[in-house]
């Protein structure tokens, strides 16, 4: 058989047949950079310009490229992949690609910044690579309850570098529910564990943004070694790449690298894998591989432990009933209940005040303000029933212990303040008593108000709670 050209010739028609056998997208990625060198001894030299593209070559398409070869050129025998010297060329034109950028961002900027090596992406576990993490978000400082325990065990299980006992971890919950910090935290562990580990986190946003000036400046196979030769991979908030279809491809493409080495990928989301909506099928149907695991909404308790974390570790004494009061009324995350602590106590130490009830109500007048709502009996019943620790049906039963009498007067009296229905309105509420009961208990709770200090300082309690 004739040979045809040169090595350079024949190459060109060897990519092309390669072309048709991988596809367009397989083939700009991993075939086109490829550089033909010199023919010796039987054996072709290829340089390519990444060590991860070297192995992932080698593994996936040079038994398929000496095959080719050889029909081209009986004397190739086989093929030698090696890399390149390492050289970044980001003075590329941008001009290709442009139809699939996906970003927002505007094309000036997108301009003026250059891809980002790999370690300046922090993917090793040098002591800089660890500046973008905050250093307040360990496992140490997070606060565990029942809405948290599991998502916060698995985050402790990755961290260890014997096993991937599920890959990937899929953590997902409500704004300010501790999804980052656990993130954080992971990686803080990692490195204490063992620095040597390559740990890449960063969220989802920057994912999509570091593809894009890649593929501007023509540099993706960096990027792919970036993001493809780490040990454990973190992306925050992976609901942000929802619609974005090519960096969903890169992100597909990047999970099944790790995943298929062995490599933990840990993902956070607002949302279950199945709910979020406009990723592919394919990448949801991956991210649910491994553990998912639900940050719940925090409970009364939880957040009661996280204000005293917080304020022990802000060296701060603060009455247990300002705490307790915070704890009842901020309930929607807990950024937004630490801000609400972080803001009574500067103002106390600003202006020289001690933390009380009214001050903290009149500090935080606007946030309780947004909660604010129309209080009805149900909800004084079941605030007492919690507070005093006793049960919902005691309120509408017959008992007349103490423990359940007491609690009961204080929510008819409570009922009496708070709402605007009538005195036989409020006792069919509580077990069709009639309105002398209702009478009785508002007295009764008026008298103890004035001889028993403690006993008052609950129901006001219990007042700012319901009212705001």
């Amino acid at each position: 058989m004739s040979v045809g050209g040169s090595l350079d010739q024949q190459w060109v028609r060897v990519s092309g047949r390669l072309k048709e056998e991988v596809g367009e997208t397989a083939y700009r990625s991993w075939l086109k950079p490829l550089t033909i060198g010199e023919l010796k001894g039987g054996e072709v030299r290829i340089t390519v310009p990444t060590r991860f593209m070297r192995d992932w070559v080698q593994t996936h398409y040079a038994d398929r490229i000496r095959a080719i070869w050889s029909g081209e050129n009986p004397r190739v025998q086989s093929v030698d992949i090696v890399v390149a010297q390492a050289r970044l060329d980001v003075g590329a034109s941008a001009n290709d690609d442009a139809d699939i950028v996906e970003s927002p961002m505007p094309s000036d900027e997108i301009e003026e910044e250059r891809p980002t090596s790999g370690a300046q992406l922090g993917i090793d576990g040098r002591d800089e690579h660890f500046a973008h993490l905050d250093p307040r978000f360990t496992f140490e400082n997070f606060v565990v309850g029942k809405p948290n325990e599991l998502a916060h065990a698995a985050a402790r299980r990755v961290t260890d570098a014997a096993t991937v006992t599920f890959n990937p971890l899929f953590l997902y919950g409500g704004v300010g529910l501790g999804k980052t910090h656990l993130m954080h935290a992971i990686a803080w562990q990692i490195r204490k564990k063992d620095p040597n580990r390559r740990v890449l986190y960063l969220s989802a946003e920057k994912f999509m943004y570091q593809f894009i000036r890649a593929l501007r400046f023509k540099d993706t196979m960096a990027f792919k070694e970036q993001f493809r030769s780490v040990d454990v991979l973190m992306i925050d908030d992976v609901q942000f790449i929802s619609g974005k279809d090519s960096t969903q491809e890169e992100f597909f493409h990047t999970f099944n690298a790790l995943v298929d080495q062995n490599r933990q990928v840990v993902i956070s989301a607002d949302k279950s894998p199945s709910d979020l909506e406009g990723m592919e099928e394919r990448l949801r149907s991956r991210l649910g591989w491994g553990l998912v695991a639900d940050i719940h909404p925090t409970t009364y308790e939880l957040r009661l432990g996280i204000l005293q974390a917080k304020a022990e570790s802000m060296n701060v004494q603060i009455n247990s009933k300002v705490l307790e009061f915070l704890a009842h009324k901020i309930t929607s995350n807990v950024r937004e209940l630490e801000g609400a602590l972080n803001r009574i106590v500067a103002h106390a130490e600003l202006v020289g005040r001690a933390i009380t009830l009214e001050s903290t109500q009149e500090v935080l007048h606007d946030l309780l303000r947004a909660n604010d709502r129309r209080v009805t009996i149900d909800e004084i019943q079941k605030k007492v029933a919690e507070h005093y620790n006793i049960r919902l049906a005691d309120m509408h039963s017959a008992r007349r212990a103490r423990a359940v009498a007491r609690p009961r007067q204080v929510a008819m009296y409570l009922a009496k303040q708070l709402t605007a229905r009538s005195l036989p309105e409020i006792g069919r509420k509580f077990g069709g008593r009639d309105h002398t009961t209702v009478m009785h208990a508002v007295r009764k709770v008026e008298e103890l108000k004035t001889s028993d200090q403690s006993f008052a300082e609950d129901v006001e309690l219990l007042r700012r709670m319901l009212e705001g």
